[in-house]
C-alpha cells in the first residue's frame, strides 16, 4: 500500500495553488448591515457595495427566532399576528351562505335518493 504524499493533497483542488493564495477571483466591496428583532437578537446580512439602499430590505426574518428584525435597534418590528387554524367547513363558510349550503345538501340527498331508488 503506497502513502506518498498522498495526504498533503487531500482535500485540495487539482490545480489550485499554494495554501492561503489570495489571488483566486474578485472579491466585491461589501456592506453589513444589522438587524434586531423583538427579542434584541441580532442578526448580519452582507450586500454589495454597489446596491442601492432603497434596494437593501429593512425588514429581514430572523433565523434563530423566526421574527421580523428591523434596522432600527431601538424600534424593532412587531411580531406577525398569528392566524388560529381553520377547519375545512370554515373555509366553506366563508364561501357559501347559509342558504346555498343547505339548497347543496338537498340537491346531494336527493341524487342519493334517486340513485338508492326511494
Amino acid at each position: 500500500m503506497a502513502r506518498g504524499n498522498a495526504s498533503a493533497i487531500r482535500g485540495t483542488r487539482i490545480g489550485s495553488g499554494p495554501m492561503g493564495e489570495q489571488d483566486h477571483g474578485h472579491h466585491a466591496e461589501r456592506i453589513e448591515i444589522t438587524y434586531w428583532d423583538a427579542y434584541g437578537n441580532s442578526v448580519e446580512r452582507s450586500y454589495s457595495a454597489d446596491v442601492p439602499d432603497d434596494e437593501i430590505p429593512e425588514i429581514v426574518d430572523h433565523p434563530k427566532s423566526g421574527l421580523p428584525a428591523g434596522r432600527d435597534k431601538d424600534n424593532p418590528p412587531a411580531p406577525n399576528k398569528l392566524e388560529p387554524y381553520k377547519t375545512h367547513l370554515a373555509y366553506v363558510k366563508e364561501r357559501r351562505s347559509d342558504e346555498e349550503g343547505a339548497e347543496l345538501l338537498e340537491d346531494a340527498l336527493q341524487k342519493l335518493r334517486e340513485k338508492r331508488g326511494q
